[in-house]
């Protein structure tokens, strides 16, 4: 096991993590667009706060006022990512020194790398592109990919070269992998949901505007590239596209708890793995009531941050169980 390697996996996942969850929040207050330029904030390292710079920077960006209260979250999420590409540029330091027992991880580390500064320009073009909808949901996409490189990476520096699962586990392993692949393919459709400003285009639950099968659009809804230049801060898709994201989404909520439940109840019949089989239960149902309580209080903040979170938080521990069921490798 590389200890120094290891140490600052798990440092770099944990701050992967807040970075999600800090994104989730400055999306869902509307403050993607809390400074119009990049990397900077009105053409500055930090927000504008005294008086004079805000006069200043409502000079030079007359289009998009000061939003003190926007800019703050804005940058506070780009500090904390750079202080991320940092610890991954200190990963490939570790894992490129000509050491037996890192060569193992070289490739991880340089894909890691090279997705950090991809998100970093998916960041850039979230902003100048004016919260185009696909470079919305490819940034969140990208740091949940982030998130779960690092993971991995951390769970596998961490244990020996020579780890063997039970006969059991390894049987899981297949089923581990789809619920991964389902959980992805759900984590896209929230992420083009919220892209779309599409979370409240149902208002009531179960029903969808009184409806169990409401009137869709799906040609709209989900075309992926859109005019570029337009403004699509709150969004611009009328309201049955919205309906038929949301509702999507829905559909798509009750395929996966249904799959991943069916792969609990698989890990709750061996005894070494009914724990996680129970923590991914619990994970489940807590996000299954979040999702229903953003339509029914309306998408208070907190609850739909932490709905970001929850599944991210999901993804970590599909990715932990997949690795419990991998063999180590020399």
């Amino acid at each position: 096991m590389n200890s120094t390697l290891h140490r600052l996996a798990v440092a770099a996942t944990l701050v992967a993590f807040v970075v999600i969850v800090l994104g989730a929040f400055v999306r869902l207050s509307d403050a993607g667009l809390g400074c119009p330029d990049w990397p900077g904030c009105y053409g500055k390292l930090t927000w504008p706060k005294e008086t004079h710079e805000i006069a200043s920077a409502n000079e030079a960006f007359p289009e998009r006022p000061v939003e003190h209260h926007k800019a703050w979250k804005e940058m506070v999420h780009r500090y904390l990512a750079g202080i991320l590409v940092l610890l991954v540029l200190a990963i490939n330091f570790v894992a490129w020194r000509g050491v037996s027992d890192r060569p193992r991880f070289r490739i991880l580390a340089a894909a890691i790398l090279a997705l950090i500064l991809f998100q970093a320009a998916l960041g850039m073009w979230t902003v100048t592109l004016k919260l185009l909808p696909l470079v919305v949901m490819a940034h969140l996409l990208g740091g949940l990919t982030l998130f779960a490189l690092l993971a991995w990476l951390a769970f596998r520096s961490g244990i020996s070269v020579h780890y063997a699962p039970g006969l059991p586990l390894r049987r899981l392993r297949p089923w581990i992998a789809a619920g991964l692949v389902i959980l992805i393919a759900q984590i896209a459709l929230g992420g083009w949901t919220s892209a779309n400003y599409a979370a409240l285009a149902c208002p009531d639950f179960p029903t969808c505007h009184g409806q169990y099968l409401p009137d869709t659009q799906f040609r709209d809804a989900f075309t992926l590239w859109r005019e570029v230049g337009v403004d699509y801060e709150g969004g611009v898709l009328d309201l049955r596209s919205r309906v038929t994201i949301h509702f999507a989404h829905r559909v798509g909520a009750i395929v996966t708890f249904l799959v991943l439940l069916a792969v609990a109840v698989r890990l709750m019949r061996t005894p070494a793995t009914q724990r996680g089989g129970g923590l991914l239960v619990f994970l489940l149902v807590t996000q299954i009531t979040l999702g229903i309580l953003n339509i029914v209080l309306q998408l208070p903040l907190p609850n739909a941050v932490a709905h970001n979170g929850v599944a991210a938080l999901l993804l970590l521990h599909l990715i932990w169980l997949f690795n419990k069921a991998s063999p180590g490798r020399p």
